[in-house]
């Protein structure tokens, strides 16, 4: 089931039926049993018609989000420690990231507040102030305000590496700033976790032309979705629930830095494709 924020409401959509859900956004995805209570309304509701269906998919699509914070987790891939570990190299930093991937406590952080995050088709930023940007690609968790996973989205955790090269301490600037995050394009929901060999790909396309192209499983993950969830809301309280990113499995070359114009996808089995194109800030132009 996969649960769709639009500017005309809240679109469920499963094996090519669509329903509309009367209902605000943190109310509807911080019940109990999600999956459960979206399978009932659609039990006990008449699905739209293709005209009204199609009127409803061509409306604004907004990130699936409410006022919920968004968090990430990192170094959960061997690929991401190694990527830290070679950016950092001459700062000395490189065997904070090494300690880390294995340690017992994952490295969590803060992303970003709801009014900073894109969606599908919207714009991402890079730093001006940063000479080497990218894109992460990352399944993204929904954890409900009791610390249960209820859905799976895509994330794109953006991250100007020759910040966080420079020094460790400088993460905060390399990962938070305006359009620094995008989740999309919905909120995939289902009884079941999502299966562990589910696809997640990375296209980068400039002037139409693929310019970089990766793909992995999440099965490749060091630490599992319930162990992050647990760190994150050990201290943490989450009255609406929250997103958390799991980590990046797909890092581009240290050759490569992202260019206004460029376009992201990122797909993950199961939920989707996003797609968003890279801006700067105005205030820069």
């Amino acid at each position: 089931m996969k649960l769709y924020k639009i500017a005309k409401g809240i679109l469920l959509e499963h094996e090519g039926a669509a329903y509309i859900i009367d209902d605000s956004w943190d109310k509807l995805v911080n019940r109990d049993n999600l999956a459960a209570y979206l399978q009932s309304v659609i039990d006990d509701t008449t699905p739209l018609t293709a005209g009204v269906h199609q009127e409803f998919t061509n409306s604004q699509a907004l990130p699936p989000i409410g006022t919920q914070e968004v968090w990430a987790a990192g170094v959960t891939y061997l690929k991401s420690r190694d990527a830290r570990m070679e950016e950092s190299e001459s700062s000395g930093g490189a065997s904070l990231y090494d300690k880390v991937y294995d340690a017992p406590r994952p490295e969590l952080f803060f992303k970003a507040t709801h009014y900073r995050v894109s969606g599908h088709g919207g714009e991402v930023y890079i730093r001006k102030d940063s000479e080497w940007n990218v894109p992460e690609p990352e399944l993204t968790l929904y954890i409900n305000s009791k610390g249960n996973i209820q859905g799976y989205t895509i994330g794109n955790d953006m991250s100007s590496r020759s910040i966080e090269g420079e020094n460790a301490l400088y993460l905060p600037q390399a990962k938070i700033y305006e359009k620094s995050a995008a989740l999309g394009p919905c909120l995939y929901v289902s009884a079941e976790p999502l299966p562990a060999d589910s696809a997640i790909k990375l296209l980068i396309k400039r002037d139409g032309a693929a310019v970089y192209q990766d793909e992995t499983t999440i099965s490749r993950i060091k630490r599992s979705f319930t162990e992050l969830a647990g760190y994150l809301y050990a201290e943490c309280d989450f009255p609406q629930g929250c997103y958390l990113m799991t980590g990046t499995c797909l890092v581009p070359p240290p050759t490569f830095t992202l260019q206004v114009g460029d376009e992201i996808y990122i797909s993950i089995d199961h939920i989707g494709t996003m797609i968003n194109t890279i801006g700067i800030n105005p205030k820069h132009k």
